[in-house]
C-alpha cells in the first residue's frame, strides 16, 4: 500500500511545473554521466509535456503503489503473475479518473522521475533504475511504476488505449484516456488504423500526446520515411489535431483543453532532444541513446551541477 508520506498535492503553479520539468532533466542527465549512456534525449524532449500532464492536465486518483522501488522476479508467465501493475501508480480505476497509457515505452525515465516529483513514488526508488531484479526497468512494461501496459512493437499501444477509451466511452464513464507516442510511431501503419477507428466511434474520450522531436533510432525522421504534414494528416483521419511548443508549459496545457466533440484529440508537440543541454545538439539527430564518454564527461558534469545536482 502507499506509504503515510504521500503527498497529495492537487495544484500547481507554472513555476512548480517547470521545476518539475528541471527536474526530470536534471535526474536523468545524472542517471546518462553515472553509467555512460540512456535515454536522455528523450527527457529533453518531453519533460515539459509530462510534467504538465502530471500536475495540470490528467485527472488521476492518488496513487496505490509501493512507495519504495519493489524486487521483480522476471518476465510475466504463469508462474510468475504474482507482481504489481505499473497503473496502480495513476490511482485505481474509476469511472471519473483519467488514465495514461505510454507507447514509447523507453520514456520510462521520464515517467519514473515525474512520479517522484509528483509524490506518487519515493525518489530513493530512482537507486533502483535499470538494476537487474527490481521494477524500475530502463524499458518500461506492465509491471514498471507508471505503465498500463508491456508496450511491444510501436503502434499497438495505441489502439490498446483507444480500445479502452471506447469501452469507456459505452460504460459512460466521465474519465478520459490519454496516450503518449513518439514521432516515430507515425511510421506505423497500425497507428493511422487507430486515428481512423478513434474517429468512426467518435471517441472524444481519447486524447493522444505526439511528442515530435524530429528524430529515431537511424536519425532524423524526415530521412528515414516523411509524415508531415501532421496536422492534415490526423484531420483527414478524422481526428481534431493541434499543433504546440511542447517547451511551453501554457502552450500545452491550452493544446490539452481544445475543445474537441466528437473526435479524437491529437495534440502535436514540436520539441528539441537537445532542450537543456545544449551539447547534445552537436550529436542530432543521433540522440535515441545518448552515450557520454569520459572524454565528455567533464562538460556534462558542468551542465549537471548547474542544474543542482552533485558532484558524480
Amino acid at each position: 500500500m502507499t506509504d503515510s508520506k504521500m503527498r497529495t498535492k492537487t495544484r500547481y503553479t507554472r513555476a512548480e511545473v517547470q521545476a518539475i520539468a528541471d527536474s526530470i532533466r536534471r535526474q536523468i542527465l545524472g542517471i546518462a554521466i553515472r553509467t555512460g549512456g540512456c535515454y536522455l534525449a528523450q527527457a529533453c524532449s518531453s519533460a515539459e509535456m509530462i510534467a504538465s500532464l502530471y500536475t495540470k492536465v490528467m485527472k488521476l486518483g492518488p496513487s496505490a503503489g509501493e512507495w519504495d522501488a519493489i524486487p521483480f522476479p522476471g518476465v510475466p508467465g504463469p508462474d510468475n503473475m504474482d507482481y504489481q501493475h505499473g497503473s496502480l501508480y495513476h490511482g485505481v480505476p474509476a469511472p471519473d479518473k483519467d488514465r495514461f497509457f505510454v507507447s514509447c515505452c523507453h520514456y520510462a525515465s521520464v515517467i519514473y522521475c515525474a512520479l517522484a516529483a509528483t509524490g506518487r513514488i519515493s525518489p530513493k526508488a530512482l537507486e533502483k533504475f535499470n538494476v537487474d531484479g527490481w521494477n524500475m526497468e530502463m524499458i518500461g512494461a506492465e509491471h514498471s511504476p507508471g505503465f498500463e501496459n508491456t508496450a511491444g512493437s510501436l503502434g499497438q499501444t495505441v489502439s490498446i488505449a483507444a480500445g479502452t477509451a471506447h469501452a469507456r466511452k459505452m460504460r459512460k464513464d466521465t474519465g478520459r484516456v490519454f496516450c503518449l507516442l513518439g514521432d516515430g510511431e507515425l511510421q506505423e501503419g497500425q497507428t493511422w488504423e487507430c486515428i481512423q477507428t478513434a474517429a468512426y466511434y467518435r471517441l472524444d474520450n481519447f486524447i493522444i500526446v505526439v511528442d515530435a522531436n524530429g528524430q529515431q533510432v537511424e536519425g532524423a525522421i524526415e530521412d528515414q520515411m516523411k509524415i508531415e504534414p501532421l496536422k492534415e494528416r490526423f484531420e483527414s483521419f478524422g481526428a481534431k489535431c493541434v499543433l504546440c511548443n511542447g517547451h511551453d508549459i501554457d502552450d500545452f496545457v491550452k493544446a490539452c483543453r481544445t475543445a474537441h466533440a466528437g473526435k479524437p484529440l491529437v495534440v502535436v508537440c514540436r520539441t528539441r532532444g537537445y532542450t537543456g543541454v545544449e551539447p547534445l545538439k552537436e550529436k542530432y539527430p543521433f540522440l535515441h541513446f545518448v552515450r557520454i564518454s569520459e572524454a565528455e564527461r567533464p562538460v556534462y558534469q558542468k551542465i549537471y551541477e548547474e542544474m543542482g545536482g552533485d558532484r558524480l
